[in-house]
């Protein structure tokens, strides 16, 4: 496992985005409506299109470079109902971004909306979904995730919970082949001496989503954390801004969750937001802060103050 030295002697600052929802949606065929896509499409112009502008994303990303970010996480849901325009306008915009190597994704319900969807979800996104050792070019026999980065003195671990639900339902799955795999690269990053990252879509923590939402395999993902070890999960799903903590080796391992990246004022969940991460120390000693940065109530810029997420 390689790691950049000259990065790993200064403090690494990781921003985190979630559930981007980009849009608006494109004009769908009928047999892509004649699906779950039915239920979602209505959803989207009822509520959705109401509140989701793609303005408050462009804001936060001008913030997030604004302030140097090292990395940047998002956990989950690019999309709204995985069509294949919506895919490749996803992939668009992760090419945007810059530098693969720099964007790890994590896809979401929503990024695995009806079967099949899952699969080109991933294939189009691989260059950001994909570990350091993968191979460069997509293969169908290879199980992406989860996955391992090594960024200066920080280990990600890219995990997938998105799975094709029928209508009404947003649950993931966090399976057992994926979480042999995950106790092994964390605790391999362990011993490495690097600061480890968690990112997932859904929250792992029991009671943080209706029934038809949840995790299935939170208890599962918990014996992940306490037995592999890991410093912070980040994760999104409920378009909240939430701080909870799972059990860890030695202490408590903080699960932070972002409102929607595309959340314009005026709705009934938070204004768009981010995290930012400022990580320092060395093994025994890490030092973790946390600000968020929100979009001000005008929906036009970011707050100037930010939230210290570890003393809300």
């Amino acid at each position: 496992m390689q790691t950049d030295w000259a990065m790993c002697r200064r403090m690494f600052k990781l921003a985190h985005i979630s559930d981007i929802h980009l849009g608006p949606l494109p004009r769908l065929s009928v047999r892509e409506l004649f699906s779950k896509r039915i239920t979602g499409f209505v959803n989207w112009h009822r509520n959705r299109s109401k509140h989701l502008f793609g303005s408050t994303l462009d804001l936060l990303l001008d913030d997030i470079r604004e302030k140097q970010a090292d990395h940047l996480a998002v956990t989950g849901d690019l999309v709204n109902l995985a069509s294949g325009l919506e895919i490749r306008a996803a992939a668009a915009w992760l090419k945007e971004l810059g530098d693969p190597a720099d964007n790890s994704v994590v896809p979401g319900n929503h990024d695995a909306y009806v079967p099949g969807a899952y699969e080109k979800s991933v294939r189009a996104w691989y260059d950001n979904v994909r570990g350091d050792l993968a191979p460069a070019e997509w293969q169908e026999d290879r199980h992406v995730f989860p996955y391992l980065r090594v960024r200066g003195k920080v280990a990600i671990v890219g995990c997938s919970t998105a799975v094709a639900t029928p209508p009404f339902a947003a649950s993931g799955f966090f399976g057992e082949r994926q979480a042999r795999d995950t106790v092994n690269m964390l605790r391999a990053a362990g011993e490495a001496g690097l600061f480890r990252v968690v990112m997932i879509h859904h929250p792992p923590i029991h009671g943080a989503t209706s029934f038809h939402k949840r995790m299935i395999g939170i208890r599962r993902f918990g014996a992940v954390i306490s037995t592999g070890g890991a410093e912070l999960v980040l994760h999104g799903h409920t378009h909240l801004n939430t701080l909870n903590w799972l059990r860890g080796q030695t202490s408590p391992v903080p699960v932070v969750g972002i409102a929607s990246a595309s959340q314009g004022p005026g709705g009934l969940k938070p204004r768009a937001a981010y995290n930012l991460f400022t990580i320092d120390g060395s093994p025994g000693a890490w030092e973790l802060t946390g600000e968020r940065f929100s979009i001000n109530s005008m929906g036009d810029g970011i707050c100037k103050e930010s939230v210290d997420i570890f003393k809300v």
